[in-house]
């Protein structure tokens, strides 16, 4: 994509996200930044100049509320909220609320037959155990729901990891079989609560987002920010969290890395995706 159509983009994600905010406040749910946008509005008090989505977080409690309550409550004929389950595969372990008049296809989702709008991308942020032994465990189920629900070999966590994967999705194929796998292994990550844990931890995304341990006073508190000129929810402890993913998270990127992260087919912002099926997803060839 051009600079041209990534500024377009993220004004039609600004858009969805402002009504995301509305949405959450009328019913009470918390939510923040996360992932590049939550750099952008520290660093630019925007979007990345080159960034082509945005990432949410919200406490487990009211991400799954929000499953629950949005298509009673939202305007679904605008947007609609994903998740796979046995029938609809995204290939991202997270939820999202995506815009159904948009197309936004992904290379690694082309044979699926779900929605390909525009994406506001949700990932929840669980209770963390103290022990040690409680903590493997609770790892080793969140690697194993991160592979058999996006079902797809992991971007950029090296060859190692990439094989391993590979094997274990050959070993079990069957999408039954996979569901049962990654539904029990949400059900055993998740079930420390947000109010009996000091610490809270990332358990959907990158390894490394995985594998830290975070304050709960971080997260229990919002701040608001100016993103692109309308004030948006941070995490209170956003700056500790930042720089234990980026480091010096202020300072920009070598120019050959600032890059659009996404590896899109096909983006339209006009129309919307079910005009592509056929051509661009679910195609024969």
């Amino acid at each position: 994509m051009d600079e041209e159509t990534i500024r377009k983009l993220q004004n039609k994600m600004l858009e969805m996200l402002l009504y995301f905010d509305e949405f959450c406040k009328e019913n009470r749910l918390k939510y923040y930044l996360c992932g590049g946008g939550l750099i952008g509005v520290i660093r630019h008090k925007g979007f990345i100049p080159w960034d082509d989505d945005i990432d949410l977080f919200m406490p487990r409690s009211d991400y799954e509320r929000l499953s629950e309550i949005w298509d009673k409550k939202a305007d679904t004929s605008r947007y609609m909220y994903c998740r796979t389950d046995l029938t609809h595969i995204y290939h991202d372990a997270g939820a999202s609320i995506r815009d159904i008049n948009t197309t936004e296809i992904n290379r690694h989702s082309i044979h699926e037959d779900i929605c390909h709008g525009i994406a506001l991308e949700i990932m929840p942020i669980d209770g963390c155990p103290k022990s040690r032994i409680s903590r493997g465990f609770q790892l080793f189920y969140a690697f194993t729901f991160n592979l058999f629900n996006a079902q797809r070999l992991p971007d950029n966590k090296g060859g190692l990891v990439r094989f391993a994967s590979g094997v274990l999705l050959e070993v079990f194929k069957s999408p039954k079989v996979r569901y049962r796998i990654w539904k029990r292994a949400e059900r055993k990550m998740s079930k420390y609560r947000w109010d009996d844990c000091s610490e809270v931890t990332e358990l959907v995304g990158s390894i490394k987002g995985m594998l830290l341990r975070h304050p709960k006073e971080d997260f229990e508190n919002v701040v608001y920010k100016d993103f692109e000129g309308y004030p948006i929810p941070v995490m209170a402890g956003y700056d500790r969290y930042l720089r234990l993913i980026w480091g010096d998270y202020m300072q920009l990127p070598p120019v050959e890395k600032r890059v659009a992260k996404h590896d899109a087919v096909c983006v339209d912002l006009e129309r919307s995706y079910v005009e592509y099926r056929g051509k661009y997803y679910c195609a024969n060839n």
